[in-house]
């Protein structure tokens, strides 16, 4: 299976990690495995004040935060893992990928706030399971 898990660094994605690693059909080296995380886009003027450069190497330093602990985790299972990062709205992106890139499932920890307060927020998860045409897993 080609397996894509959606991290964002939260205790919500830790907890998604642990469910893997007590499932051996999610977590195994049969799978492969890319880990994807999402950083919202600066506001198009601070982009232009600070350049293309430092615009980028922001986006690299804080996926690499986010990315760097899964892929640790990960290795200690003896898997390693694709990593993948774009700026932009996470849940637009996570779809996209998962489409575009013919995965067979996407595991994603979600916070659960409920249905009132997605409502007036919005959830990652909600708009991942409405853009996304492959199987999502969501661990709560």
């Amino acid at each position: 299976m080609k397996i894509l898990l959606a991290v964002d660094g939260s205790l919500y994605s830790k907890k998604m990690l642990a469910y893997l690693s007590t499932h051996e059909s999610l977590l195994n080296g049969a799978n492969s495995y890319t880990v994807f995380t999402a950083q919202a886009a600066l506001p198009p003027r601070a982009r232009a004040v600070v350049g293309k450069e430092v615009v980028d190497a922001y986006y690299a330093e804080e996926s690499e935060k986010v990315l760097a602990p899964v892929s640790k985790f990960l290795l200690r299972h003896g898997i390693d893992a694709k990593s993948v990062w774009k700026p932009g709205p996470a849940g637009t992106a996570i779809a996209k990928l998962a489409t575009d890139g013919k995965f067979d499932l996407v595991v994603m920890g979600s916070h659960g706030h409920g249905a009132v307060l997605n409502m007036v927020m919005g959830s990652v998860a909600s708009q991942v399971l409405a853009r996304c045409k492959v199987p999502v897993l969501l661990v709560r």
